[in-house]
């Protein structure tokens, strides 16, 4: 007779009767894994499998990875561009002339009546690289307005601004890799088993061999905060009043790298005097980390051998954002932890290709990280692209988040939306709502038809996704990877670099500049304009990216025609003495005083809310909520609660209440947990008008990134039935 598992049925795996396999990379986080498709007979995708030879996933794929090919034919994908004169009024089908005819047309007038400026483009983390570089001089070349950004202003601006207010440039200087080598390893809010999967998977498993402590810096009791040696639960907001607490221990007890200090940075007598006015008992009080701790932590980084530092959104979704990133930067300069095997400050970015559009989409600036208050730079680009240098605005426009409220005011009148919803990702959702309809123009163009801001568009562009375009992506770590194509553009959807490339024949400019039409054509430019800067791809091409599984940048013409191997040429950047991209070569110490402007909580408003990701979404749902697979651990609206704020509130496990914020509220189901403190809620992200109905969204000065995490609400009972019934409402929806 037999028991136990022996009476079970045996696993099976499905044959999904794949009869080939295509190189693709994933389309959601930054890690950048190397996948294959699998279709079948019929050409249709029906498998994903991670490829085991890929250094940065080597085979493995997380929840959203595996179950990727399900969104080729997910619900609510667009097939016609749809044409309306007025909000709320029904739309039209029309072809493609008629659509970008009436496209170009209404932008010629909004520009003719009220300026230049006066329409605006926001865009995402999300295309190709070479439809970033496209619309860029579509944007910078041709429409010319100085009002234009993406979306990564939302979760990586400060990252951004922090490297270069310290380094002289954007571009992180390490690797995944630098786990392998690094005695400390120091993650600032960020949660990598449910943000990054795989980045997690390759820290985890150096870890084990190697033993280097983990110090994690969140307020919450996160995965990755639940398997590290030392916690630090800080009050939020207040991480540069640690950065500069251990600056000030590791100054006061000698434990700096004079000699990496005197040969790469500036500014070191202003940092040691700042850093004097927080000693741990004064800085302790602030942050919430007692003084013990404080000199302990400091300590263990400035003592290692090699240290590293990795943060998210913790960091970077903050009023002192761009500060936090800058103290992580000076933190690792004293030490002599840059662009070294195991010392680095490593953002990990978020989505899969939000480095793609930082170098190349002209958001910020001009291609190549080249900057338009640079007459060298505009010069360059003008006679590249054969066009009047006088063209180009002389520094950059509005970011994201200042577009709206210009919208607003009534400066801006046009707005076009490439593949981002600003409906669920901007904060305090009944203001962009209301700003939305000021417009006298918005176009959508997107993949799905279905996303939220479709109820105020007046043009409806359908969008192909993903695998059925080709081009490449630039993940975390600087590794350039390919998509190849696996299907034709679904219905009649277009890729994005064609929607680009037919709307700027619509305009005089428009012809006077060669558009590429093939993406390796593109990328061709790209090369050029790469050379001799510091992200050289010039030695790449499509073919030798595909053949070594991702090729990180730096990777110059002379080193491919020398027969330097791509896996060994572009690991790290600052590696050499004083190679950093200021004019004389050196990082800059800046000394950070803090400035207490969060929204805290108070009698009326009690609790933190704090926001975060699940590993089985991407940001707005707008893919996973459509897929079984990954809809079905997480389809409602949530909040984390601690059981003692509960139990004085008279709140039960999976009841459902609202969280009232100054700006709205949101019904949520409560699940009752020790990982969040007694004065602190936390709410998912993903979910359309629930945590950005509440969320504040306070600007960092230097990167005008919004503080999604420094926000305060109450919790209120609501009828439990009514809850039911709007929850059922919003999963069908």
């Amino acid at each position: 007779m037999l028991f136990g598992r022996n009476q079970k049925n045996p696993i099976v795996i499905a044959d999904k009767q794949v009869v080939k396999w295509t190189y693709s990379t994933c389309n959601y986080c930054s890690t950048g894994c190397s996948i294959e498709i699998g279709t079948d007979k019929d050409g249709q995708p029906v498998a994903n499998r991670g490829v085991g030879g890929a250094d940065v996933n080597r085979g493995k794929l997380c929840v959203k990875g595996i179950f990727e090919h399900e969104v080729f034919e997910a619900a609510g994908r667009g097939e016609k561009p749809l044409l309306r004169h007025a909000i709320h009024q029904g739309y039209d089908m029309v072809n493609w002339d008629a659509a970008l005819d009436h496209m170009a047309a209404q932008i010629r007038r909004i520009q003719t009546r009220y300026g230049r400026d006066s329409f605006a483009i926001v865009s995402t983390g999300q295309l190709l690289t070479e439809e970033f570089y496209t619309l860029g001089k579509l944007t910078r070349g041709v429409i010319g307005t100085n009002n234009y950004d993406g979306n990564t202003t939302l979760c990586m601006a400060s990252a951004v601004s922090g490297y270069k207010r310290s380094f002289g440039s954007d571009g992180p200087p390490g690797c995944y890799e630098d786990f392998e080598h690094t005695d400390c390893l120091m993650a600032w809010g960020s949660n990598l088993p449910e943000q990054h999967p795989i980045i997690y998977w390759r820290m985890k498993e150096a870890q084990e061999k190697r033993g280097f402590p983990l110090i994690v810096v969140d307020p919450r009791v996160t995965m990755l905060a639940q398997n590290a040696d030392i916690h630090l639960a800080i009050t939020p907001g207040t991480d540069v009043v640690l950065q500069n607490a251990m600056m000030h221990v590791i100054l006061a007890e000698g434990l700096e790298d004079r000699a990496y200090i005197e040969a790469n940075t500036t500014g070191f007598e202003q940092l040691e005097k700042e850093v004097q006015k927080y000693d741990p008992t004064t800085a302790a009080k602030i942050c919430g980390i007692d003084e013990d701790t404080i000199r302990l932590v400091a300590r263990m980084y400035a003592k290692a051998d090699k240290a590293m530092s990795i943060w998210t959104m913790g960091i970077n979704q903050s009023t002192h954002g761009s500060d936090g990133v800058v103290g992580i930067n000076n933190l690792n300069l004293i030490t002599g932890n840059i662009g070294k095997a195991g010392g680095t400050s490593l953002s990990i970015t978020g989505q899969c290709n939000a480095m793609g559009t930082r170098e190349w989409s002209s958001c910020s600036g001009l291609p190549g990280y080249r900057a338009l208050e640079k007459t060298e730079d505009r010069q360059e680009i003008a006679d590249f692209w054969g066009i009047d240098a006088e063209f180009f605005p002389k520094k950059r426009g509005l970011t994201e988040t200042d577009i709206f409220p210009a919208i607003e005011a009534g400066e801006i009148k046009g707005l076009w939306l490439v593949a981002t919803n600003p409906m669920t990702s901007m904060p305090n959702t009944a203001r962009i709502r209301k700003t939305l309809e000021k417009l006298e123009f918005l176009v959508v163009q997107d993949a799905y038809v279905d996303v939220e801001t479709i109820e105020y568009a007046h043009l409806f562009l359908p969008a192909a996704i993903w695998a059925e375009k080709e081009g490449v992506y630039t993940n975390t770590e600087r590794r350039v990877n390919i998509v190849r194509q696996v299907k034709p553009p679904h219905a009649d959807s277009k890729s994005d670099l064609d929607i680009f490339n037919e709307l700027a024949k619509r305009f005089e400019q428009g012809r006077k500049i060669h558009f590429p039409e093939k993406p390796a054509e593109v990328f061709a430019e790209m090369k050029a304009l790469s050379k001799g800067r510091l992200l050289d791809i010039s030695g790449m091409d499509h073919d030798l990216i595909e053949e070594k599984r991702g090729i990180q940048w730096p990777y110059t013409e002379a080193q491919a025609r020398n027969g330097e191997a791509p896996q060994t040429a572009g690991v790290r950047l600052y590696t050499e003495p004083a190679s950093f991209s200021f004019a004389d070569g050196m990082a800059k110490l800046i000394p950070l005083p803090f400035i207490d402007n969060n929204e805290v909580p108070d009698d009326e408003f009690p609790f933190w809310l704090n926001s975060g990701r699940l590993v089985e979404h991407f940001h707005t749902r707008t893919r996973t909520g459509k897929i079984g697979n990954n809809n079905k651990f997480s389809p409602t609206p949530f909040m984390e609660m601690n059981p003692d704020a509960a139990a004085e509130l008279g709140i039960t496990h999976q009841s459902y209440v609202r969280a009232v914020s100054r700006r709205g509220d949101a019904v949520v189901m409560v699940m009752l947990t020790q990982r969040v403190p007694k004065n602190m809620v936390f709410i998912p992200f993903h979910f359309f008008d629930c945590v950005n109905r509440l969320t504040l969204g306070l600007l960092d000065p230097h990167s005008r990134q919004p503080a999604f995490k420094q926000s305060a609400v109450r919790i209120e009972h609501i009828d439990q039935l009514q809850a039911a019934r709007l929850n059922k409402e919003l999963r069908a929806y």
